[in-house]
């Protein structure tokens, strides 16, 4: 039994057991890949918080119900499960999802036009912002991940520091891929890096031939991959079978031991990845701790502490608005959960206990989870550091580099 099907049963187990304990529960609809390899284990750590929440008190009493929907990285597979859990679970929050080109729709289709809270763990682009500023999200949208510009310029840095002149930008054909790779490629010019060529891949076409055979004709010395593991396995074999350079630099979706395995940990000598980062807190550390205990090994994949914040928030702040609250009315309550005013809390149950007591009270926390102190601006994003990482030699995902934010803007005003 793999780790995702045991918990799950655990999950299903526990409901079970607890049914007749409690005459009350909560449904929360969950819309994460869990048929992709990086994307179990972020909705793992999803349950994980509605299991310690659940033992920590619930919402008001009443036992959380997360029902569980696969993505699959797929928009309208995204929008139909959303809609199911809006309309038949009749859900007021809904936790998900992973790209942005599946988050959009969800949001835009489903949970705003029914008034439900929606707050994802992975979703960078920056569209999602100027929804949010245009007003449309009606105050209901939140995420634990920064936007894409963090990486686009950590991938800048990287290509500046190892010499690279000469790039080309490929990058997946949604809302994710056209927005970090605009991103990638202004950061890369205003750093003095010729952008070659910048070439849209369109998932689950047969080959990519033409593509590649475009990159190639560009004589870039490096390739900037924004790209999801499916798509970018195609591509890179693809690459470095005619010949291609392997200095390569990546965006966080491809922290997967899919990608090390099918491209071959030998042609990922010269690869170098970016991913937001959690601060050097020590609520981050205790993530870490906590995680490994649980799990059995370390938070290596990627989303992993922002999908444990993202679920916490929302979940405690569904407790604040009360078991029978709209999405409003629950995501009114999230400014109370962030506070960095509040007390401080951390992310286990003694945390979650304590702050299910104050804010029954009626006062204000500061949760202090995976990604630090969670603190949302008016348009629901949130800032981080960044981080470079590699496969090392035994294969294993390896932060090599810890990039804090002042460095990040430092680096953006002198190419500015």
């Amino acid at each position: 039994m793999t780790r995702f099907a045991a918990l799950a049963a655990l999950a299903i187990m526990a409901q079970a057991g607890t049914a007749a304990a409690q005459d009350c529960s909560v449904k929360v609809g969950v819309v994460l890949p869990t048929s992709v390899d990086w994307g179990k284990p972020i909705a793992e750590t999803a349950l994980w918080v509605a299991d310690m929440m659940n033992e920590a008190g619930g919402v008001n009493g009443c036992k959380i119900d997360p029902i569980l929907r696969d993505s699959q990285t797929d928009p309208k597979v995204g929008v139909d499960a959303a809609k199911a859990l809006v309309d038949l679970d009749k859900v007021q929050l809904l936790i998900g999802a992973v790209s942005s080109g599946v988050t959009i729709p969800i949001l835009t289709s489903v949970t705003v036009p029914a008034g439900v809270m929606q707050i994802s763990c992975c979703s960078s682009s920056t569209r999602l912002t100027d929804i949010a500023a245009e007003g449309t999200t009606k105050g209901l949208w939140f995420r634990t991940f920064a936007t894409s510009n963090v990486q686009a310029a950590v991938a800048a840095m990287l290509a500046k520091d190892a010499g690279v002149k000469k790039i080309t930008v490929l990058y997946k054909n949604d809302d994710w891929g056209q927005d970090i790779g605009k991103l990638a490629a202004a950061a890369f010019e205003a750093a003095g890096i010729e952008v070659a060529g910048q070439i849209a891949i369109t998932d689950g076409q047969p080959s990519y031939r033409a593509e590649v055979t475009e990159a190639l004709g560009n004589q870039p010395e490096a390739l900037y991959l924004a790209l999801y593991p499916k798509e970018g396995i195609s591509v890179v074999r693809e690459w470095l079978s005619l010949g291609g350079t392997t200095k390569m630099i990546g965006t966080n979706s491809l922290k997967s031991d899919e990608f090390r395995d099918a491209v071959g940990l030998q042609y990922l000598n010269d690869f170098k990845g970016t991913d937001t980062s959690a601060p050097r807190t020590e609520s981050a550390t205790a993530f870490i701790d906590s995680y490994t205990a649980h799990f059995g090994s370390p938070p290596a994949g990627p989303g992993l502490p922002n999908s444990f914040d993202a679920t916490a928030v929302a979940l405690l702040a569904y407790h604040a608005a009360g078991k029978d609250a709209t999405g409003a009315e629950i995501a009114a309550k999230v400014p109370m959960v962030t506070d960095p005013a509040g007390e401080k809390v951390g992310g286990d149950v003694e945390g979650f206990k304590k702050a299910i007591a104050l804010l029954s009270e009626g006062k204000s926390v500061s949760f202090q989870g995976g990604t630090g102190a969670v603190a949302f601006d008016a348009n629901g994003d949130v800032s981080a550091p960044a981080v470079e990482w590699i496969f090392g030699a035994d294969g294993a995902i390896s932060e090599t580099r810890y990039i804090p934010l002042e460095d990040i803007g430092a680096f953006l005003a002198s190419v500015n």
